[in-house]
């Protein structure tokens, strides 16, 4: 761990770092800010966005950018079958936003692609097959144009721009937006994709000019393609760019992924955890294999179900540290593991494992995944996954203390799901013990996914995650079967030690009924497997999925019951037989100033 700085160096570099950065008086505390903003609330599924992602520009820390999955470009469910909601071939569903005054108000830009908007069907089953067209999206822009789908699945980071005499702040500030990328004649469900995919990097240097719905100022997306059999997809990636100038390797971007041989996004066939690294901005990547299915890299350990649920940082001298979601044939239990490399992402440490999990919730046989809320409810598969940040003193790195960050939630009791925390102030040589951070005042919450993150000067952090409010239900049906889902944002000091205090709660959102989320197939509800959290020298910021504008539909719960052995029901048609906002899920966010500055 680096030493602490001095008061009057840390003061100086605050000074430097966040001239122009200062939060607006609209900013100090904006605890419940639609990012989504330019999405629809019907019909379903143009209305559906989930799993956010969420990135902070340290040299202007006004300016953040998000991620989801969206389909506002999808065709509605009165297109073709009234019955089926289909992910429209060769259509994109990678959405970006804005925001400049961190994180007060959004925006989502509108760009050009293949849209299927057009395909809006009428009552009836004999409406002709949904044809795309080129017009309005409101997603990544470029990938039609090359022969490509955003298929979701994003993961944000800024970093410097590369120059003549290498990256510099002076050059710029560069947002790198990565996600699941496959041909337009790939074919997306929610339950995983079929045929190959790779991961596209979009990236922009002008962020004002991005979200003010200029297309040109994104590259043309850069595809890392899956290893392996023709089969393979890649899958459940995150990628981050080396952003202290104190770092020896500074401009450095890294994007962990896991590759996988059919099946599932979850599952046995899962046969490599891959990092990649670029040294130029993104145009060329490298790529590695961390761990490989059955065998590590250095043969020390086996993974039996594979490997998921990656994260990745750089310290303030430019250590990277990997972290993943494992199986240990050894001890026949799933656990946290993670690698680091202290020479710029060449070579890795042998992984090890840190920390034992357990998965949460309940098998769901007809979804064919465990689920936390209730049966046919959104799947938990990965909220036991681990999420890192580490105090690497961005833009700059001179006050950083590379304190690193951890969570998961621990589902060895059902109904009992605590969001657990563990940080480590020696880059990783000694952790503490984990503990449960959640419920502040309220022992009811059962944490769903969280994320943390702490400030680059390692003073503050913010934890974000969503939370179910009720037990385990075991029906979808009535009103006492309703699934309450609430964001939440708490808040630590951490002492010069190295010592994390007490969690507070800065915020909790509404609970809703996540039974009016929907996989576009109906068969269950749909949250995705993410929330993010970012942390300045002044305020946190997090994102979560939110069901507060969407409604249950009493006709959907009865055919989801009747999948799994209830009543016979008939399968709805969504645009007649639900409440118009069936199906509308969110992404909400939350700004929060420094409570103990």
């Amino acid at each position: 761990m680096a030493l602490r700085r001095t008061a009057a160096a840390i003061g100086m570099v605050a000074l430097v770092a966040l001239v122009g950065s200062a939060l607006p008086a609209s900013a100090t505390r904006s605890a419940d800010a639609l990012v989504t903003t330019g999405s629809p609330t019907t019909p379903f599924s143009e209305n559906k966005q989930n799993e956010p992602a969420l990135a902070v520009d340290q040299n202007d820390p006004s300016i953040l950018a998000a991620g989801a999955n969206e389909n506002i470009d999808l065709e509605a469910c009165n297109a073709g079958d009234d019955t089926t909601c289909p992910f429209t071939g060769g259509v994109g569903t990678s959405g970006v936003y804005f925001s400049f005054d961190s994180g007060a108000t959004w925006t989502q830009p509108t760009y050009t692609g293949l849209s299927a908007r057009n395909c809006q069907g009428a009552i009836g089953s004999t409406d002709p097959t949904c044809m795309p067209e080129f017009g309005p999206i409101g997603t990544l822009p470029w990938y039609f144009e090359n022969g490509l789908v955003s298929d979701g699945d994003p993961a944000v980071a800024f970093g410097p721009v590369p120059g003549p005499n290498g990256f510099s702040w002076d050059n710029g500030d560069r947002l790198y937006y990565a996600n699941l990328t496959s041909s337009l004649s790939g074919k997306h469900t929610d339950a995983g994709f079929k045929g190959v995919e790779g991961i596209g990097v979009s990236r922009t240097d002008d962020v004002a000019s991005a979200a003010a719905d200029d297309k040109n100022a994104w590259l043309p997306p850069v595809v890392i393609p899956s290893s392996g059999s023709s089969a393979g997809f890649a899958d459940k990636e995150q990628i981050w760019a080396d952003n202290a100038s104190s770092s020896p390797t500074f401009g450095n971007v890294y994007l962990c992924f896991e590759n996988y041989k059919g099946g599932p996004s979850v599952g046995s066939n899962a046969n490599a955890l891959i990092v990649a690294r670029s040294t130029d901005g993104g145009d060329v990547w490298q790529k590695q294999i961390l761990v490989k299915n059955n065998a590590s890299a250095s043969g020390s350990f086996s993974l039996l179900t594979g490997q998921s649920g990656c994260t990745v940082r750089t310290d303030s001298q430019g250590d990277v540290f990997v972290f993943w979601l494992g199986f240990n044939k050894k001890t026949k239990s799933q656990g946290i593991f993670w690698a680091k490399s202290t020479d710029g992402g060449s070579t890795y440490s042998k992984p090890s494992e840190l920390f034992p999990t357990n998965p949460t919730g309940v098998f769901d046989p007809a979804l064919g995944r465990n689920t936390e809320d209730g049966i046919a409810g959104a799947r938990s598969d990965l909220s036991n996954a681990p999420s890192i940040d580490i105090a690497n003193g961005a833009p700059t790195g001179v006050d950083a203390t590379d304190q690193i960050v951890l969570n998961w939630i621990d589902g060895t009791v059902l109904d009992h799901e605590p969001v657990m925390f563990s940080t480590s102030a020696d880059g990783g040589a000694t952790w503490t013990d984990p503990m449960a951070i959640d419920g502040s005042g309220v022992p009811s919450d059962r944490g769903y996914y969280t994320a943390p993150s702490i400030s680059p000067n390692g003073t503050d952090v913010y934890v974000v995650y969503n939370a179910w409010t009720e037990p385990y239900k075991d029906s979808t049906l009535g009103s006492n079967n309703d699934r309450p889902l609430a964001g939440i944002v708490t808040h630590a000091d951490v002492t010069d030690d190295g010592s994390v205090g007490t969690f507070t709660r800065l915020y909790q959102s509404t609970p809703a009924d996540a039974r009016g989320s929907s996989q576009n197939d109906l068969s269950a509800e749909f949250l995705g497997d993410y929330v993010y959290a970012v942390a300045t020298r002044l305020y946190g910021s997090g994102v979560w999925n939110d069901v507060r504008r969407a409604v249950d539909c009493s006709a959907i719960d009865a055919w989801r019951m009747a999948l799994r052995g209830g009543p016979a029901a008939p399968k709805p048609a969504p645009e007649q037989d639900c409440p118009a906002t069936f199906g509308n899920s969110d992404i909400f966010g939350g700004t929060f100033t420094d409570p103990t500055p």
